[in-house]
């Protein structure tokens, strides 16, 4: 089965900066697939790539089998792509602005679909809007109805919610969820690991141009077992006997109150009693305790930590 992107053994350096260094992974057609890293770490690079927007130094990548430098406009038609930047030409309206989009395709008459677009990202009542009149979230919205006007099998979606209200992001996810439903395949970068948890059905972690990490979301949140057990002690040190349990080697401190709180790595509930007991038995007040099952956020300080 074809891939809907395949990248292999992909580099770009930018001087002396080694952007992405051997980048290769596949994304199957119809993924809801994550694309995770630090700042820095070479995502919008490699999404540069992928869009033809830039081009990789060595080795290939290909849409739906079309490969993105030789075979430029069957891959351009195969993606839609939502960039971070908010790049929009002031001199036109919604409506206007998005048929222009379909002529970039060769696209005309699709009044019906821009109509659903509209509809589906609240833009409906901004139509016939001027692009510049509209606020922050809005031009966002016009991005996302930018990248999907000619219906791109394959979705990407660079920072889409950085800065955006909780409104938008839920129009967002819901049309977005429909279309992946439908066939789309989704590529997702975000600094908001929980909707990449909540969304992604796959995930690639990347640290200074590698891939440190590849696989499934359930596996990936079985790396860390168990939970987190956060203790806020009204005074004092957490005993050294715990100190191997601790996810993070320094406490938060309230300097007001000379209040600490700790992260403690717990396996079973029925550890907690053991580790309340050692508390109690060092003369210590617990002021505040909650019980967290790891999540993404957790795997990802994990592995970025470890990988070299």
């Amino acid at each position: 089965m074809t891939a809907a992107i395949r990248i292999d053994q992909v580099k770009k350096r930018f001087g002396a900066l080694q952007a992405l260094d051997g980048v290769s992974l596949d994304i199957a057609a119809g993924e809801f697939f994550g694309l995770l890293g630090p700042n820095g770490a070479g995502k919008t690079t490699l999404i540069s790539i992928i869009a033809g927007l830039a081009r990789a130094d060595h080795g290939r990548v290909s849409i739906l089998g079309h490969d993105v430098v030789s075979d430029f406009r069957a891959a351009r038609r195969s993606i839609g792509v939502v960039p971070q930047e908010l790049v929009f030409d002031p001199f036109f309206t919604v409506r206007e602005t998005l048929r222009m989009q379909s002529g970039y395709f060769g696209i005309s008459g699709n009044d019906a679909w821009i109509d659903e677009i509209l509809h589906e990202l609240g833009l409906t009542a901004k139509a016939d809007t001027n692009m510049r009149a509209l606020s922050g979230g809005m031009k966002r919205r016009v991005l996302v109805a930018q990248a999907l006007v000619h219906k791109p099998p394959v979705i990407m979606l660079d920072e889409p919610t950085a800065g955006v209200d909780v409104e938008l992001r839920q129009t967002l996810w819901r049309f977005i969820g429909r279309l992946n439903r439908e066939g789309h395949t989704v590529v997702l970068t975000t600094h908001y690991l929980e909707e990449a948890q909540a969304l992604c059905s796959r995930i690639a972690m990347l640290k200074a141009g590698t891939v440190v990490a590849l696989d499934s979301t359930a596996a990936l949140l079985k790396r860390i077992s168990g939970s987190q057990l956060v203790v806020r002690l009204a005074a004092g040190a957490l005993p050294a006997s715990l100190h191997s349990l601790l996810s993070h080697p320094e406490a938060q401190s309230d300097e007001s109150t000379g209040a600490r709180q700790y992260t403690l790595r717990v396996t079973h509930h029925d550890e907690v009693e053991g580790i309340l007991a050692q508390i109690r038995q060092a003369g210590l007040a617990v002021e505040d305790l909650q019980l967290h099952q790891a999540d993404l956020e957790d795997v990802f300080i994990q592995i970025m930590g470890g990988a070299q």
